[in-house]
């Protein structure tokens, strides 16, 4: 083996490795946008789609993707295991890389494509049709559009440019997670009755950022990669500059963005924002200029922003933006090929674009392989997810929903030693609001100087003497708090306590295994609302609570009620009514 062929191999194996790196960011993010109660099945899922992935683009992928020159479908050399002669895929690619070299930086390319849509299907999905559907995806559908524009199909003829895989990776990926995405439905609590988006946080943007960086670290080996050989040096440093400079753009005018529409720099906007970027430089990467790969990731960090609230508002529930970021901005970069693209940037690029006086062609036939790529992933993924689910069924139980996937598919969870937090919800003027909020009172004035003047103390001038206290306490499931406080502010009542803890009564509890080892617990997570009342009549209160949460199914909750005997407001020595303000 000359140098030459040492210096490739390495570089391709870096790359790929770098690549394959990626499962753990999108398992991270995946998992920071969900909540904690799915957080196993979603680990688990990005675990077991790359060794899905792996063995159906091993068994007949690759052979699809790259088995001779047929415009449509791989159809020569098909199956590769088992053959000691694989002399006929040498030129493939590169004649530089050993087969199994160019084969593992391919497949960790195909299991990124089936990994986009786990985020998309998360927190409602069957485990088993999710690992079918990898399977079908990474052997027959995802190969069939490698070949058109990687192994020699009908779109290369064309003229179709994707260097890193902005439509073989990204759009493959958003169209099936898209396809999926609406044959599950919206995860329960996710619209109002009106048909209102609300807000379902995820349980852990620590997680979800050390994602991002992970996915942005092995974008280094996904584009500049694809070159597949070192010799030109400057290609490789060229692209690495290109994706770096597109994801900063994207970076800052995501988060813009975010700023000026919903009010506030929204981090998780930011986190697919700057996935954004990525994405959209993907396929032109090695043809444009690092001042248009700036143009390029500032737009699709716009595009994304409105994308998430698109798909939101039409009852498309993807709870990590997957469609958004890799379809949506993979469609957007593939057309930028069309458009940015420089003749000389790269020793790789030799076409200039629409905005550099090369015409609708390139554009063209851009434009003609979105469309045909997309018809042809959306129309095959939604039949395979349609017949799975009416096979095997393709949607856990509510109930099973409701508790977490991570009881119901795996038998374990990812905090077996803490109650879940209780959710935040979404207020009409649509600012996520949490369990604490400061009312300003227009009688007011601060006191003493120990409060920021910024904050509103209320000033209380009334008096009950004999009036009686009632306290009201409510244990329900967690999901059911944001109905519940929405009822309680219509009611009228504007103060609660609200514990997460644990405990059981009818629901006996659940069985949980690590490492195969049973471990019997009864406790479930609960959320606790205290009020204390004394002007709205407990009766009324009572009725609003039972109409609010129930379904008639176990777990709809218990109230309690007791007599108070006193309270006393610390900061002014008010007692009895004087000193609740839990109420107006």
């Amino acid at each position: 083996m000359n140098v030459t062929m040492v210096v490739d191999t390495l570089w391709v194996v870096l790359a790929a490795v770098l690549v394959f790196f990626m499962n753990l960011g999108f398992a991270a993010v995946e998992s920071g946008f969900a909540r904690s109660k799915n957080t196993v099945n979603i680990l688990s899922k990005n675990f077991i789609v790359f060794a899905v992935s792996s063995l159906g683009f091993m068994l007949l992928g690759w052979g699809l993707m790259f088995g001779g020159d047929n415009p449509v479908v791989g159809t020569q050399q098909l199956f590769i295991l088992g053959k000691s002669d694989l002399n006929f895929y040498n030129d493939t690619l590169t004649s530089t890389v050993p087969f199994w070299g160019k084969f593992f930086f391919q497949l960790v390319f195909c299991g990124t494509a089936a990994t986009i849509v786990s985020g998309a299907v998360a927190e409602r999905i069957k485990y088993l049709s999710f690992i079918i559907f990898s399977f079908v995806l990474t052997l027959i559908i995802y190969p069939i559009v490698g070949h058109w524009i990687w192994g020699g199909g009908w779109l290369a003829n064309l003229g179709f440019l994707d260097f890193a895989g902005d439509t073989v990776v990204h759009s493959v990926g958003g169209w099936a997670a898209l396809a999926g995405a609406l044959i599950l439905g919206p995860r329960y609590g996710k619209y109002d009755k009106n048909g209102k988006p609300k807000a379902i946080p995820g349980h852990n943007m620590s997680l979800a950022v050390i994602g991002l960086f992970v996915l942005w670290l092995g974008w280094f080996g996904f584009n500049p990669g694809s070159t597949m050989s070192f010799q030109n040096s400057g290609d490789v440093v060229h692209i690495i500059v290109t994706t770096n400079t597109a994801a900063i753009a994207a970076v800052l005018t995501a988060t813009a963005t975010s700023w000026i529409f919903i009010g506030k720099p929204d981090l998780g906007m930011t986190i697919n924002g700057c996935l954004a970027g990525l994405v959209g430089i993907t396929g032109s990467c090695a043809y444009v200029s690092v001042t248009s790969s700036l143009i390029i990731g500032a737009i699709a960090g716009v595009i994304v922003v409105f994308a998430v609230l698109f798909f939101d508002r039409v009852k498309v529930d993807d709870p990590v933006g997957a469609t958004s970021v890799h379809l949506v901005c993979g469609v957007f970069g593939t057309l930028c090929v069309g458009l940015f693209a420089q003749e000389g940037v790269t020793s790789l690029s030799t076409v200039n674009d629409l905005f550099f006086g090369g015409g609708m062609s390139l554009l063209g036939a851009e434009i003609i392989g979105v469309i045909a790529v997309g018809a042809f992933v959306f129309v095959s993924s939604y039949l395979v997810w349609y017949i799975i689910k009416k096979t095997i069924g393709i949607r856990v139980s509510l109930d099973e929903e409701i508790r977490g996937l991570d009881i119901g598919e795996h038998g374990n969870s990812a905090y077996p030693d803490f109650a879940l937090a209780a959710p935040v919800i979404t207020l009409e003027n649509g600012k996520a609001e949490g369990i604490i909020e400061y009312i300003p009172v227009e009688d007011s004035k601060p006191s003493s100087g120990a409060v920021s003047p910024d904050v509103a103390i209320p000033v209380v001038n009334r008096s009950r003497p004999g009036a009686k206290l009632t306290q009201v306490t409510i244990i329900t499931n967690q999901d059911k708090f944001s109905q519940l406080q929405a009822d309680l502010d219509k009611l009228g009542i504007t103060g609660l306590t609200v514990t997460n803890v644990l405990g059981y009564g009818l629901q006996k509890g659940h069985t949980e295994y690590f490492r195969g080892a049973p471990v019997k617990t009864r406790l479930l997570p609960k959320v606790k609302v205290d009020i204390v009342i004394s002007k709205i009549p407990t009766q009324t209160l009572v009725d609003t609570v039972k109409k609010s949460l129930y379904t008639g199914n176990m777990g709809d909750g218990k109230i309690f009620i007791y007599d108070v005997e006193n309270v006393i407001m610390v900061r002014t020595g008010e007692e009895g009514y004087d000193a609740l303000q839990d109420e107006e």
